[in-house]
């Protein structure tokens, strides 16, 4: 539902009679409860400035009222359409805390006059202002939590809902995430520091009262109990903060792919319960990425094969220069040099390398399957197979949520017929312009096509195809590169010698 002008007018004329009522109640408190501090904690100098001067009372009281209302005024007011949605969500917190500001007002304005009036009536304002403290302190946290969980909740389970429905509120800008930590403090002044602070309030005016003196127990009991109090909401809050700290930063992570991630929280409570509901949640999903990923595999391996299928000069090519590559990079492993070389990227290199030729598929049979040399013409439709392969794979690739992955395999059948001297073709790039995943594919297809027997040619001897490779560093390949390649040689002549090139 569409958050208008009427709509957000309404609701913030609702939240501001709540805090109202809210500071209404706050004010009547004490009277309410008949608090002692009402009829004998205030000194009798003060009390008879009060009755003298009622515009006093009337003064501060109405300013106490109008203060809060003109700050919610204030803050519902903007014309920048970037400020309407994250002032909205904040309301009952703002709200709140504006309410809470005519006790300031109060309490100050109620100090600057016994300043004033000291002299003249010779009173001692010191145990006036500590009283006024804490009955100030007392009314405003009345009126703030009657206002905030009246309206936090009107808007948790009503409003928020109703014109946000689809979440995310975090995507606004200034919007104030109420952490745990700030509800469990709220929580805890309400449900702990205001008995305590009234219970106190109304013991030391008996005492007071009665010309008794305070007795030390009384105050070790209150410390005592202040303390505990305070041990068992942090307690509490790490019980609670905890547990959903872990659950976000695990949904965080398999939001970005990674499946092994867990929730370590073992407990036979509702946490407990939920993380192992998402464990086997995240197991379900791995288990269905798997086969999708499958699934894309092979119907990409597929595609290779039947291009592969089309041109009857390259006859296991795609299968031997995966297998190249998955050599090529255990052997990149090993050297300091290449220590950027991520797990995710070595895992998406070699399933990106079957890939490399896609593009061949839109080259016409008459091309393809050509035995002889090609005419200019000719080569320059061949070497269309690069740009078009790299069209086909990010269609194909276009749904798969692992960006990294769909870069490498673009590149590499984008770029792999570069050369490093910038002689090379679809882009004529050079030196690490060409990405580092084409150059790794550009050695393990030269290679192949060297070792391999052609329709035009015979193949190559192992030392011929390593020489010419040596040559051709700083020229046709990444010298460093390069030479990672032929330190490659034994493992690679074993792989073409079982399969019989």
């Amino acid at each position: 539902m569409k958050l208008d002008k009427k709509s957000r007018f309404l609701i913030g004329l609702l939240y501001g009679i709540i805090t109202a009522v809210a500071n209404a109640i706050g004010s009547i408190f004490p009277i309410f409860f008949k608090m002692p501090v009402m009829n004998s904690f205030y000194t009798d100098v003060w009390v008879l400035y009060i009755n003298e001067h009622p515009e006093f009372d009337m003064f501060v009281t109405t300013g106490s009222f109008i203060i809060p209302s003109l700050l919610c005024v204030i803050y519902g007011i903007t014309k920048n359409p970037k400020k309407i949605d994250y002032k909205f969500i904040n309301l009952p917190f703002a709200f709140s805390v504006c309410g809470i500001s005519g006790w300031a007002f109060y309490f100050v304005y109620e100090v600057i006059s016994m300043i004033i009036i000291k002299s003249s009536y010779h009173m001692s304002i010191l145990p006036v202002i500590l009283t006024s403290l804490m009955y100030t302190s007392l009314q405003m946290m009345m009126s703030f939590s009657l206002a905030f969980f009246t309206m936090e909740t009107l808007h948790r389970r009503v409003i928020l809902p109703k014109y946000y429905a689809e979440g995310h509120l975090e995507r606004f800008e200034k919007v104030k995430g109420k952490s745990l930590k700030f509800i469990f403090v709220v929580f805890y002044i309400t449900a702990l520091i205001f008995p305590l602070i009234y219970v106190s309030m109304v013991y030391l005016t008996t005492v007071v009262n009665n010309g008794l003196s305070v007795e030390k127990t009384c105050v070790i009991v209150f410390s005592i109990l202040l303390v505990v109090s305070v041990a068992i909401t942090f307690v509490l809050y790490d019980y609670f903060e905890n547990p959903l700290k872990k659950l976000q930063e695990a949904t965080k992570k398999i939001e970005k792919g990674n499946y092994d991630e867990r929730v370590g929280i073992v407990t036979t409570d509702s946490f407990g319960i939920l993380a192992d509901s998402f464990n086997d949640m995240t197991d379900s999903l791995k288990a269905k990425n798997k086969k999708i990923l499958s699934i894309q595999n092979s119907i990409v391996t597929g595609m290779a094969t039947m291009v592969e299928s089309r041109d009857n000069s390259t006859g296991g090519h795609i299968k031997r220069t995966s297998d190249c590559v998955k050599i090529f990079i255990e052997e990149l492993k090993k050297s300091s040099d290449f220590d950027f070389m991520t797990p995710s990227f070595c895992e998406s290199m070699i399933k990106a390398a079957p890939m490399h030729d896609l593009g061949k598929i839109a080259v016409d049979d008459a091309i393809l399957r050509k035995p002889g040399k090609f005419t200019d013409e000719e080569y320059e439709i061949m070497k269309s197979h690069s740009a078009a392969g790299a069209k086909i794979v990010a269609n194909v690739l276009q749904e798969v949520d692992d960006l990294e992955f769909k870069q490498i395999a673009v590149n590499v059948a984008h770029y792999h017929h570069e050369k490093y001297d910038g002689k090379g073709y679809p882009c004529g790039l050079k030196g690490e312009e060409i990405p580092f995943e084409a150059r790794i594919m550009a050695l393990a297809d030269v290679f192949d096509a060297l070792v391999s027997k052609r329709c035009y040619k015979d193949s190559f001897s192992y030392d011929k195809a390593f020489q010419i490779i040596e040559e051709s560093l700083g020229t046709h390949f990444d010298p460093l590169l390069g030479k990672a390649f032929i330190a490659c040689r034994e493992n690679l002549e074993a792989l073409y010698n079982n399969d019989n090139v």
